[in-house]
């Protein structure tokens, strides 16, 4: 299986088929990763829109849901699952990984249906598209580039580790100029992570990968790639939404 890695290197009949063998292997990887990505994102539009819809429809779960302590357990219920599947992936079956992938995209979607009632439908749908152009670019940038964007991808760990910082900081202080300053390197940040995470799930596929740890790897590949989608379209949809 070794040899099969070097593939490029070789000349013979064997080798040209050989690499023929793992680029098609990493193409059905990679398409399932964007595949189990597209899915959760169907998941969270459609959750947080039928939340939102709820919420209109009954004021009396619109307030249990926006202005009750239950909307704290909405709000870090993602984050719990990503650290869960995180330590977790491992140890998990990957029926039981992909499940855990969909009910944290259904938890993200019910704690950003609060944005319908924000910015306009109209707003949230033109800068949904935008990101969708945005990430697709991005992300095919990352997977045909031949430089190494390793080193940048420290520098974008870094910079995400700031901003988060900023972010807490900001509830505080409530500036409108950081708040500005903080959109825009969260778009900065969010497309250079796009175009890394990419790079680092394609230098991930090994051929000799078992069933089981090549799903597990898409699975994981898709949240990184499905984080990276939500939060550059978080930050874009402050300059492009309208506010209701």
């Amino acid at each position: 299986m070794a040899d099969l890695r070097n593939y490029q290197t070789r000349s013979t009949p064997a080798g040209v088929q050989a690499g023929a063998v793992i680029d098609q292997g990493l193409r059905s990887y990679m398409l399932k990763v964007y595949n189990l990505m597209a899915i959760g994102l169907a998941i969270t539009g459609v959750a947080a829109y039928g939340t939102y819809m709820a919420a209109v429809s009954n004021p009396a779960f619109a307030q249990l849901l926006f202005a009750s302590p239950l909307r704290w357990v909405i709000m870090l219920a993602p984050l719990a699952m990503v650290f869960f599947l995180s330590f977790r992936i491992n140890s998990l079956s990957v029926g039981a990984a992909q499940t855990a992938f969909w009910v944290y995209a259904g938890l993200m979607g019910l704690s950003l249906s609060s944005i319908f009632m924000v910015y306009t439908g109209q707003s949230i749908v033109q800068t949904f598209f935008v990101t969708a152009a945005s990430f697709g670019a991005l992300s095919l940038f990352g997977y045909t580039t031949k430089r190494d964007l390793s080193a940048f991808g420290s520098f974008l760990i870094m910079g995400l580790f700031g901003l988060i910082i900023a972010s807490i900081v900001n509830i505080f202080l409530a500036s409108s100029a950081l708040n500005f300053a903080i959109s825009a390197i969260g778009v900065l940040l969010f497309a250079g992570l796009t175009a890394w995470d990419t790079q680092k799930i394609k230098e991930m596929y090994f051929e000799a990968d078992g069933a089981d740890v090549a799903g597990r790897k898409a699975i994981m590949g898709a949240l990184s790639l499905y984080l990276d989608f939500i939060n550059l379209f978080l930050f874009l949809l402050r300059f492009l939404g309208n506010r209701n």
